[in-house]
């Protein structure tokens, strides 16, 4: 049985990162389990503007955290992104910024990882890229030259990447997905189902992911006798 894993996620959100590196080391404890992974668009903020807005002035008017809040929840999620492999590299000047555009590249990349030819996890490096990207190197990733260039890093041809920016080719796809998800009742990422049944909400910890795990193929041995 191949394990299917939908994770719906927004590039902005380090919580995602979280739940995604300790659902990857879940994975360790089942290497004769294949599983097929797919990424679902969520903007947390779907109404950034281009410029986007400081991280701690954005947490402070969306959240009321204040600076020290926000200081040891940063503090926080670095120590368990480096527990887990993921280097979050915080800084004072680091500014939410618009996602769709890479939403949009994200569901480009899902194409293609189905089609023969490509890698089926073309989609999760472009999204690992763009995590990066945006956490540990700092990069904006609302800018097109930049979402081209980091799409070109994972393996997607540059001057198509542009392409589909420029024409806004998956615009209209990702906001029906969008739509699908909260339709569903999903009102907050990461959310990870597993076998279209199980949904895993938050930055849950390894032991989590490894139960539900599991379940799904304890369940699948069941159903074949």
């Amino acid at each position: 049985m191949t394990l299917q894993i939908d994770i719906i996620s927004d590039v902005m959100c380090p919580w995602c990162v979280i739940g995604y590196s300790a659902l990857q080391q879940a994975l360790e404890s089942f290497p004769q389990t294949p599983h097929q992974i797919r990424w679902h668009p969520f903007e947390l903020n779907p109404d950034m503007p281009p410029e986007g807005q400081n991280l701690r002035q954005h947490l402070a008017e969306k959240y009321g955290s204040t600076d020290e809040q926000s200081r040891e929840n940063r503090e926080r999620i670095t120590a368990m992104g480096a527990e887990l492999g993921f280097t979050f590299n915080f800084r004072d000047d680091m500014r939410m910024v618009n996602s769709f555009n890479a939403h949009q590249l994200l569901s480009w990349a899902a194409e293609l990882a189905a089609q023969p030819g490509y890698a089926n996890s073309l989609q999760t490096d472009l999204q690992l890229a763009l995590f990066n990207g945006h956490f540990r190197d700092g990069r904006d990733v609302s800018q097109t030259e930049v979402l081209v260039a980091i799409a070109a890093e994972a393996g997607l041809s540059a001057e198509r990447a542009a392409e589909v920016l420029q024409q806004q080719q998956y615009a209209s796809a990702v906001r029906a997905e969008q739509q699908q998800w909260q339709q569903m009742g999903i009102q907050s990422v990461p959310a990870v189902i597993l076998q279209n049944k199980y949904l895993i909400s938050g930055g849950q910890p390894v032991p989590v992911f490894v139960q539900a795990i599991q379940q799904c193929l304890d369940e699948q041995a069941a159903s074949a006798g």
